[in-house]
C-alpha cells in the first residue's frame, strides 16, 4: 500500500474504524482506543499511542496515516470570538469560527470551500464553489478549536460545547462527508457531543433532508428568510427547484422521526428593504402556524460585493414582535466578530472560484454604481411591493 493510498485515521467513524482494523487482522476493539487518542487526547502520533503494542503501531503506520488541515492565520475580536483560515488539500482556505457565551462554546463549522447556491445575502456563496471539505478537514475543525483553546489538556468541561455546520458551504451538498463528520462529533469514544448540541444548517436541499433520519438525530435549522416563494427564488435560487411547502414538508418528516421533541430552527436574515416589513412578519406567523418551531432572527451583515443593507432596529423590532404575538419563541441573533469578518454571513475564506461567480459579481456592483450615478435604477429582482403593504 502506497504512502498516498493510507487511510487518514482522523476522518474515519468508529464503524470505518473497526472495519480498518477487521481487514488488518486486528481487534476491533482497537478502533475506540486510537479514536480516544485522536479526539479526546490530541494525539496526532501513532507511536505516542502507548496502550497499543509496537508491533501493531508498526503495522498501522503501514496502512494508515493522521492529517489535519492546516492553520494558517487566528484572529481574536474584541468580543471574545475568534477566527480561524484554515488551508485544505485542494488549496482553498476555508474559516472557522468560536463564539463563545457564558458556559457555552459555539463552533462554526465549514463544510465546503465555496458554495454553489449562491444566495443573495452571503458572502461566502459569491465566492462560487471549488471544493467538498474531507471527514478529516471538516471534524479537524473541532479538533484544531479544542487544541487551540486548551480542550485536550482539561480532564473536565471542553471549550466547544455545542458545534453549528453554518461555516462556508451547504452542509447537504457534501452529504456523506458531513454524515461520517457528525457521527464523530457525538461519538462517545471522540467528542461526545449531544445531538441537541450539534446542528445542521441546510437552505433546503430536500432530497438530502428526506435521507437524514437513516443517518443521524441531530438538530435542525433552516435557512428560510422569506415567508413566500417569489421573495425566497429572489434571494435564494435553490428555491426555484425546492419550493417552500416542500422543504416545510421534508422538515417535517425528518422532525418526526427524532425520538424526543426538538422542533427546527428557521433562520430569517432581515434585510433593509427586502425582507424586514411587518407584512413579511405576518406572512411568515401564518406560513409556519402548523409546524412547532422557533424562529432565529439575523440581522444582514454587510458585506463588499453586497448592496443590501442592515434593518434598522425599529424594523427588528417590529418583526420580532408581531411573530411573538402570533405565539412563536423568537430570538435575535446578536451579532458577534464583525470586526473579524467572522459574523454571520461574512465568511469568505480564499477559495480558488471555479464557476467565476465572484468577477460576475464585482462587475454586476459596479454596473449597479455605474446606473445609480446616471440616475437610473441600481437594484434587481429583490425589490418587492411589500413596503406598500407595510403601510396598511
Amino acid at each position: 500500500m502506497t504512502a498516498t493510498s493510507k487511510s487518514n485515521l482522523a476522518g474515519l467513524s468508529l464503524e470505518k474504524l473497526r472495519e480498518l482494523f477487521v481487514v488488518a487482522g486486528e481487534k476491533p476493539f482497537r478502533a475506540a482506543q486510537v479514536m480516544k487518542w485522536i479526539h479526546q487526547r490530541g494525539v496526532l502520533d501513532i507511536d505516542l499511542m502507548t496502550d497499543i503494542s509496537k508491533d501493531l503501531r508498526e503495522n498501522l503506520k503501514t496502512i494508515a496515516e493522521i492529517k489535519l488541515p492546516i492553520v494558517v492565520e487566528d484572529f481574536k475580536s474584541e468580543d471574545g470570538s475568534r477566527k480561524w483560515i484554515i488551508e485544505v488539500a485542494s488549496g482553498s482556505r476555508v474559516e472557522m469560527v468560536f463564539i463563545p457565551e457564558g458556559s457555552r462554546g459555539t463552533l462554526c463549522i465549514s463544510s465546503q470551500a465555496g458554495c454553489s447556491l449562491d444566495c443573495s445575502f452571503c458572502a461566502t456563496g459569491k465566492q462560487g464553489f471549488n471544493s467538498n471539505l474531507t471527514v478529516a478537514e471538516i471534524i479537524g475543525q473541532l479538533w484544531w478549536a479544542n487544541s487551540l483553546l486548551g480542550g485536550f489538556k482539561s480532564s473536565t468541561e471542553r471549550p466547544v460545547s455545542n458545534v453549528v455546520m453554518m461555516g462556508m458551504g451547504e452542509p447537504l451538498l457534501n452529504f456523506e462527508n458531513v454524515m461520517d463528520a457528525l457521527s464523530i462529533m457525538m461519538e462517545d469514544s471522540a467528542y461526545g457531543l449531544s445531538k441537541r448540541k450539534v446542528t445542521i444548517s441546510t437552505s433546503g436541499v430536500v432530497p438530502a433532508i428526506d435521507r437524514l433520519k437513516d443517518y443521524t438525530d441531530a438538530s435542525l435549522a433552516i435557512s428560510l428568510h422569506a415567508p413566500n416563494d417569489e421573495l425566497r427564488s429572489s434571494i435564494m435560487p435553490i428555491n426555484k427547484k425546492y419550493p417552500i411547502k416542500e422543504l416545510l414538508r421534508s422538515i417535517d418528516g425528518y422532525m418526526e422521526s427524532l425520538s424526543d421533541k426538538r422542533v427546527p430552527v428557521f433562520e430569517y436574515t432581515l434585510i433593509a428593504g427586502v425582507n424586514d416589513h411587518r407584512q413579511h412578519a405576518r406572512d411568515l406567523a401564518v406560513l409556519l402556524k402548523d409546524m412547532p418551531c422557533k424562529i432565529n432572527l439575523i440581522p444582514f451583515n454587510p458585506f463588499s460585493l453586497s448592496d443590501y443593507r442592515q434593518p434598522s432596529s425599529s424594523s427588528i423590532s417590529n418583526f420580532r414582535q408581531i411573530l411573538q404575538q402570533a405565539g412563536y419563541t423568537v430570538t435575535v441573533r446578536t451579532t458577534r466578530g464583525d470586526d473579524i469578518g467572522a459574523a454571520c454571513g461574512q465568511l469568505v475564506g480564499d477559495v480558488e472560484d471555479q464557476t467565476r461567480r465572484s468577477q460576475r459579481h464585482k462587475k454586476r456592483q459596479l454596473d449597479a454604481a455605474e446606473a445609480a450615478k446616471n440616475g437610473k435604477k441600481a437594484f434587481d429582482s429583490t425589490d418587492n411591493l411589500a413596503v406598500a403593504a407595510d403601510r396598511l
